[in-house]
């Protein structure tokens, strides 16, 4: 019999090896055979060939059938061991594919990350898919727009989308008022509603626009509408940046509902009149190219969060009106 040959061995395969073990479990080549659902003479070819391969004997013959040889029990440890990883590398490819598993790289602006449903949703999905491992990273609108198209984030939450990349699904997933949030020593800190008049002049601190220009841009456009001019007084790449400043004393904002209450020693939050009314959405950003494994498994639990949560907050909103 040859000596061994790495570049010989190196052809063995598992279906050879799957052979081999059936033989060394019957202990008889014509009982692995028919357990193998093959005939014998085939079944001997396959084990002679793997014997040259291997350049060493497997099995000792014998009247009865076959014993392994001490080669052939080191064999059979090993071959066990392979196939089991094999098996096992299988499942977890499976589980890969189905989204049970993977690496999901997510971003969120300030604002949406404030919002009770973003970490309800990762934790959601921890629970339900343990499996999923997080790369979670905050960013503005812009850059977490960039990435999701260019491919270096899975997806990403943010408010009002500032841009419509080819590929990118934008998913309004809910929707809130945006409130005004001024220093507690404002003289409109009392104020229940402040409606276009009152910002006239007023100093205004605003996310930087290349970051997020929806929201603000339709603020200052509704002012514009009602003659008011607001000063910008500064501009920021976050809101919680925003909210900040708002504390120092520099000026005011407005942010989504959902952020009321930051800085609650040092911030009053007033509602905004029907002629400044905007609405906040929280979106999901995504590349529908890209929705498969485990970012499919997530838009999938978002989706349906986001549908259990609009009947919540409706019948929530229906309950305060009639308590008033």
């Amino acid at each position: 019999m040859p000596p061994p040959c790495g570049a010989t061995i190196a052809t063995m395969d598992l279906r050879q090896l799957r052979y081999f073990l059936a033989v060394a479990d019957a202990g008889q080549l014509t009982a692995a055979a028919a357990a193998l659902g093959m005939q014998q003479p085939p079944l001997s070819q396959q084990i002679q060939s793997l014997e040259q391969q291997l350049g060493m004997r497997l099995f000792n013959r014998h009247p009865k059938g076959v014993a392994l040889t001490d080669g052939g029990r080191f064999l059979a440890q090993e071959a066990r061991r392979l196939l089991a990883d094999f098996e096992a590398m299988g499942a977890r490819v499976a589980a890969v594919a189905r989204g049970r598993r993977g690496i999901l790289q997510v971003a969120f602006t300030s604002s949406a990350a404030a919002h009770a449903f973003t970490p309800a949703a990762l934790r959601a999905c921890r629970e339900r898919h343990p499996g999923i491992d997080w790369v979670v990273s905050e960013r503005n609108a812009a850059e977490i727009t960039e990435g999701v198209a260019g491919g270096t984030l899975h997806c990403g939450f943010l408010r009002v989308p500032v841009a419509e990349p080819d590929g990118v699904v934008q998913r309004t997933l809910l929707s809130e008022p945006v409130v005004a949030a001024l220093p507690l020593d404002h003289a409109l800190a009392r104020r229940r509603t402040l409606a276009a008049r009152d910002l006239h002049e007023q100093a205004l601190v605003l996310v930087r626009r290349p970051g997020a220009p929806g929201l603000y841009a339709q603020l200052l456009a509704r002012c514009a509408e009602a003659g008011a001019r607001p000063r910008v007084v500064a501009e920021v790449e976050r809101m919680m940046t925003g909210l900040n400043l708002v504390a120092a004393g520099v000026g005011m904002t407005v942010v989504p509902a959902s952020m009321r209450g930051a800085h609650a020693q040092a911030i009053a939050y007033c509602e905004l009149a029907r002629e400044l009314r905007l609405d906040a959405p929280l979106t999901l950003l995504y590349r529908a190219d890209r929705n498969e494994g485990a970012l499919q498994s997530f838009v999938a639990l978002v989706g349906e969060l986001a549908a259990a949560e609009g009947p919540a907050r409706s019948a929530a909103a229906r309950a305060r009106r009639g308590g008033r």
